[in-house]
């Protein structure tokens, strides 16, 4: 889990969860305690009002009279029920709601004491019941011992008990969702500036900006200055490589014309020859060396991408025009939008050595293919190079070889051996691989990744 977001509601989730699932139990709990109190206040006072009502009879035993002031001892399948027994724990009088019923009272308790007591009846009703142990003293003076007994139905209080933990469950998961909601309303301000400095920093990777705009809090501020303060340093470092790239470009330009006029004033002879190649293999050897500072600069920040279909077409012109004798057909599949995310003359030197390569091995068909990575954004600037061409190909167990500086695989052919390594480089320093493969057009396949996003 990447997101700050995220992480914070997850956490405030389980803390929400933990204290509220607490909180719940200890409701429950304080509620059942004191349902089950009123519980037995109710059967406390139904016992003082079976007291009340008890008299003797012309037998001077105690009896009860046929109505109740409680109409639900009188009715059948009421859930309130009563009873007396004597000292041998025969019933004396049992209520018409327990009528056909074998109400398990208790054990009896000892006499002037009350006993509360969870009992089940047969059918697996729950009741609660209390029993009273007294001794009445009859009308002839003798003393006999009596057990009262009460017992409710908790069908209704189990009924209320779930109701009030489903409330309860009801209410709290409403307030966790609004609290949720407000959390994350709440934390989208907080990490606005967050996703400020990440638009920004991409914006500035993308060359649309320059540096990271002020007036962020003081807790990312200090952040805010110190990727200026790189991406100016970084700025600057490209620019005195390109400065040196210059300087040095234009000292060696002047002694190589020099050397190269003093050649062409002599007689010409195979020494003139000779030293008219070493000369064009300085060239490029120095273009090689050149290549790899040019190509870590254009790792600066803030590159934007560049079209390529113009160079493209200027590119195969060129070729066209140098290999004229041989005519090679060069065809251009380019993706349309695909964009090169780096300098120009980076392409430019990838893409030429590449063409370059297949037109002086082919026979007559070059074809130069660009599709894009991720086809959700074909402009990010990553892209699959696709060179192949008819010739002789290139053996599998060379093709490694070939991408390291000064390998040929013919050393009769013009040229050095520099220009896959060249086109290596490129590609590396973007993110990027070179793989060699046999093509369907009997030739060599070279296959070129870039992707900038992977070498961030």
């Amino acid at each position: 889990m990447s997101s700050l977001s995220a992480r914070l509601v997850f956490s405030v989730s389980l803390l929400l969860l933990f204290f509220f699932g607490a909180t719940i139990v200890v409701l429950e709990s304080a509620f059942r305690q004191a349902g089950e109190q009123a519980q037995e206040d109710i059967l406390d006072g139904q016992l003082m009002m079976l007291l009340a009502a008890v008299e003797l009879n012309i037998y001077g035993e105690l009896e009860m009279p046929v109505d109740l002031h409680e109409p639900r001892f009188s009715a059948l399948g009421s859930g309130l029920f009563a009873e007396l027994r004597d000292e041998t724990d025969e019933p004396v009088w049992r209520s018409r709601s327990s009528l056909g019923l074998n109400i398990p009272y208790g054990v009896p308790p000892e006499l002037g004491t009350h006993q509360f007591s969870r009992v089940t009846m047969d059918d697996g009703t729950p009741l609660m019941a209390l029993t009273l142990g007294v001794e009445w003293e009859l009308s002839n003076g003798n003393v006999k011992p009596y057990t009262f007994n009460v017992a409710e139905s908790l069908d209704s209080f189990n009924a209320q008990l779930s109701r009030f933990r489903q409330q309860l469950f009801g209410w709290f998961a409403a307030v966790a969702l609004i609290m949720l909601f407000s959390i994350s309303l709440v934390m989208r301000g907080v990490l606005k500036p967050l996703r400020q400095i990440e638009e920004e920093i991409s914006d500035v990777e993308g060359g649309r900006r320059q540096e990271l705009s002020a007036g962020y809090p003081t807790e990312l501020t200090g952040v805010a200055r110190n990727m200026n303060l790189l991406v100016g340093s970084e700025r600057a470092r490209a620019e005195r490589y390109r400065n040196t790239l210059d300087n040095l470009a234009h000292s060696l330009k002047t002694p190589l014309a020099a050397i190269r006029s003093v050649l062409g004033e002599q007689p010409a002879s195979e020494m003139n020859d000779r030293v008219e190649a070493q000369i064009q293999r300085m060239n490029d050897i120095v273009r090689y060396q050149l290549r790899k500072p040019a190509t870590y600069a254009s790792e600066a920040i803030g590159v934007v991408p560049v079209s390529i279909e113009a160079d493209l077409d200027r590119l195969v012109d060129g070729l066209s025009k140098v290999y004229s004798e041989k005519s090679p057909e060069i065809q251009l599949d380019v993706a349309p939008g695909t964009r090169y995310r780096g300098d120009s003359g980076d392409f430019l030197e990838l893409a030429g050595n590449l063409l370059d390569n297949a037109c002086k091995w082919c026979e007559s068909k070059v074809r130069f293919s660009i599709a894009p990575l991720r086809d959700l954004n074909p402009g990010d600037g990553a892209m699959k190079i696709s060179v192949e061409d008819d010739g002789p190909g290139i053996p599998a167990d060379v093709a490694e070889q070939l991408l390291q500086r000064g390998m040929r695989l013919d050393e009769s052919a013009p040229g050095h051996g520099i220009g896959l390594s060249v086109v290596k480089d490129i590609a590396a320093s973007s993110g990027g691989d070179v793989v060699i493969r046999q093509s369907e057009l009997g030739g060599a396949l070279i296959e070129v990744t870039i992707d900038p996003a992977a070498s961030g």
